[in-house]
Formats: C-alpha cells, sequence, structure tokens
C-alpha cells in the first residue's frame, strides 16, 4: 500500500501531515535533513570509486663486493719425493776368517776410518813373517849375484874368465833383483791381509746394525759373493728424489730457455706445517720412463744435526720463476660454469657480469687470478649464490685478506703448482 492511499484516523493523508511537520522544522534542522543523504551518497560513490592498493616493489639481493688483493708471489711446482742417502756402503769383509770383536753400536753415528770389527790376524800375521823371511832370502841371493858378477868383471880385463861367465853371472843378476821384487811384494800383499783383520769405516755416517757377532767366520770374495757385516749411509748432505710430469718437466725447460736459472728448492716434512728445509735442484735424469711419462730428478740438502733420515717422504717445491703481480680472490668467490670457472663481478650500477678467469694455485686461502680478471673489478666475494648475471644487486664494500695461518697441503697426491707471497 503506497504514501498517498494512507489515510490518518483524522481522515487526513500521511504525506501531508510529513508536509506539515517539515515545514514547522527549524532552517538548521532542515538543512541537517537534507545533507544526510547527500553525504551518504557521495561516501558510497567515493568508495565505489576508489581502486586497490598497488603491490611494493621487490627488494635488490644484498652481497659484498671488494677489489682483487694485489700482492708480489712466487710461483712453485709442487712435488713429492722421498729422502735419500748421498751416499752408501755396504760393508763387507775383504780377508776370510773368525770375527773376533765389534766395536761399534748399532745404528751410532761413525767417522770415517773408524774401527767396526776386527778379524782374527793371527793367520795373517803368520803369512806376512813367512813373505818377509822370503824377501830376506832373495835379497841375500841377489848379493851373492853381484859379488860374483863383479869379481867376473875384474877376472875378465886380466883373460881370466871367459866372457860367457860373465853373461851368466849378469843374467843371475838379473833373476835374482826380479827375485827380490816379487819377494817384496808378496810382503806388500800379506802386509795388506794383516790390515784388512780390521774392518774400518769408509765413509762417515750412519751405521745400520751389525749382520754378523762375533765369533762367526765372514768370507771374503768379489761382489755379493762376501759376507755383508753391516750398511753405512752418509747423511751431510742428503739427497732428496722425487719423480715430475712431463707438462712440469716441460714448464722447466721453457723457463730455462727464457732465462731462468733458478733451481732453490723447498722441503716441508708431513708433520710440519711451513717449508723449513732449503736445497738446490743439483740432477735431472737422461730421459723420460717411456711407460709413466715422467723424469726423475734431485736435489741436495744441507743435514747437519743429521735429523733427515733415508726413506722419509717430503713435500717439496720448486722455484718455476721470480716474483710477480698477482690477483688473489677467496676460493669461495669462484663458479663453476660447465668446463670453465667464472667470476661475478658487480657493476657501478650494481649489474651483475659473470667473467671468465683462469686460475693459479691456493696461496694462504686466496686463489690466484691468471688472467680474465681486472684489479678495479668489484668482485661478489658474499652472497653470490643470490646474485644472477644480468640482474642487479645491492652493493656493500667488503675486503679481501689472506689467512694468518699457513696453509698445509695433503701428501697423498702431488701438486701441480704452489705459491708464496713475498714479504713486502
Amino acid at each position: 500500500m503506497n504514501m498517498i492511499s494512507q489515510i490518518d484516523a483524522d481522515g487526513a493523508p500521511r504525506h501531508q501531515r510529513a508536509i506539515a511537520g517539515f515545514r514547522r522544522l527549524g532552517t538548521g534542522r532542515k538543512v541537517a535533513l537534507i545533507a544526510t543523504p547527500i553525504a551518504l551518497v557521495a561516501a558510497a560513490y567515493g568508495l565505489a570509486g576508489r581502486q586497490a592498493p598497488a603491490t611494493a616493489a621487490p627488494s635488490l639481493p644484498n652481497v659484498t663486493v671488494a677489489v682483487p688483493l694485489q700482492r708480489d708471489v712466487a710461483e712453485w711446482d709442487g712435488y713429492i719425493g722421498r729422502f735419500e742417502a748421498s751416499k752408501s756402503v755396504e760393508v763387507r769383509p775383504r780377508v776370510s776368517g773368525q770375527v773376533t770383536a765389534i766395536h761399534f753400536t748399532d745404528g751410532e753415528i761413525v767417522r770415517k776410518g773408524q774401527l767396526l770389527f776386527t778379524i782374527d790376524p793371527r793367520p795373517f800375521t803368520a803369512a806376512l813373517a813367512e813373505a818377509q823371511a822370503s824377501l830376506a832370502s832373495a835379497r841375500s841371493d841377489l848379493a851373492l849375484a853381484r859379488t860374483d858378477l863383479d869379481r867376473a868383471k875384474r877376472l875378465l880385463a886380466t883373460q881370466a874368465v871367459a866372457q860367457s861367465e860373465v853373461d851368466r853371472l849378469q843374467a843371475r843378476q838379473q833373476a835374482a833383483v826380479a827375485a827380490v821384487a816379487g819377494a817384496e811384494a808378496r810382503v806388500r800383499a800379506r802386509a795388506l791381509d794383516v790390515e784388512f783383520t780390521q774392518v774400518r769405516a769408509p765413509i762417515a755416517g750412519r751405521v745400520s746394525d751389525r749382520r754378523i757377532d762375533a765369533g762367526n767366520l765372514v768370507a771374503a770374495g768379489e761382489g755379493t759373493g762376501s759376507t755383508l757385516l753391516t750398511t753405512i749411509n752418509a747423511l751431510d748432505p742428503i739427497y732428496f728424489t722425487f719423480n715430475g710430469s712431463e707438462q712440469l718437466f716441460l714448464k722447466a725447460r721453457r723457463a730455462q730457455q727464457a732465462g731462468d736459472k733458478s733451481s732453490s728448492v723447498e722441503i716441508k716434512l708431513q708433520d710440519e706445517g711451513e717449508y723449513k728445509w732449503k736445497g738446490k735442484l743439483d740432477f735431472t735424469d737422461n730421459g723420460l720412463d717411456p711407460h709413466s711419462g715422467t723424469i726423475r730428478g734431485r736435489a741436495t740438502l744441507a743435514n747437519p744435526g743429521l735429523f733427515l733420515t733415508p726413506g722419509m717422504f717430503g713435500n717439496m717445491r720448486l722455484s718455476s720463476g721470480g716474483t710477480e703481480k698477482a690477483l688473489l680472490i677467496p676460493d669461495t668467490a669462484i663458479q663453476t660454469d660447465q668446463a670453465r670457472k667464472v667470476v661475478l663481478v658487480a657493476g657501478g650500477d650494481g649489474t651483475v657480469t659473470a667473467k671468465p678467469v683462469e686460475l693459479g694455485p691456493v696461496i694462504s686461502g686466496l686463489r690466484i687470478v691468471r688472467s680474465g680478471l681486472a684489479a678495479n673489478d668489484r668482485v661478489i666475494i658474499s652472497g653470490s649464490q643470490m646474485a644472477v648475471p644480468g640482474a642487479k644487486v645491492q652493493a656493500q664494500t667488503g675486503q679481501i685478506a689472506p689467512d694468518a695461518a699457513p696453509q698445509t697441503e695433503s701428501v697423498s697426491i702431488p701438486m701441480a703448482s704452489a705459491a708464496s707471497l713475498v714479504a713486502r
């Protein structure tokens, strides 16, 4: 039922009564009643026309960048080898007989000429006495021959003796001279036998244990046919032998052709962190092994304390040239892109670029970059996993520094190359 048809009880239509009531209101109340619907309509239209808020742009990844560290470095080629005695002698008897005394302690350091063993000298002393007696007899015969010859020569002058008799006496004298010479040689031989009953150290060094005890018979002979008494190794100087690959051999030869005469070596033992033993390369073999493709080399080291012992392993590095300027970056900043190594670099506007690089050895925790990187490049050293080539990053400046502690390489595999920082 609409408003026109609505009539109150007094017979007047309701809309007429509403208009009359509105007329009786004050001006301020009339304005309020009219403004309220308009405000509601305007608010509705405002809400309908308001757009949704825009989505915030994503933030750039944060990375740390630093320019490569520039240092003077000396590069080395690394090898693994073994120490060997500079001289090694097998002590064997030169006469046969019974060992009567041993004059050294197993494993001690002996000097050259020191008495080691005594072989019973009595048979050889008797033989020497016999030879000396034979020499005396020969000399007596020589003296008689000379006297007879002198007498015959005097008689020959008076024709009292024939020339043939003089010739016979001259031959007898010559035979007597030869007999004396033979007797003297036998005396010297028997004297040597007596001397050889005292077995002395032919070189200075560390003696091994005795291979024969006193009271046993030993036999002289040629080579291994004689009895082995002990061995002596010369330890100062001492050798360090190693096998180098053909690649490293060619590198060394190229450097020599270019005028590099450096042959100094440094060696560290398995329980050492620094290369403390110094020496010189003094020998390279005359050919490569056709089976392994390696060549044998040798370095000589001073060993005044006789600490180094034959058979010990060591890591050796051979100087492969003089010092040179090098760029160093953390090994963690290097990434692998298929078969090549790359380094991420942030530009001035934060754009990331991947640069292929050629790498050298690790030194003090930092990797040498041989080529592909400039000294002023800002290398991403932290947060590189969030950086994508071609995208932008928020870069913070950092610093590259070498490790304070010395680096130790494993001795299980040979190193291709190594380097060391040069003190400024």
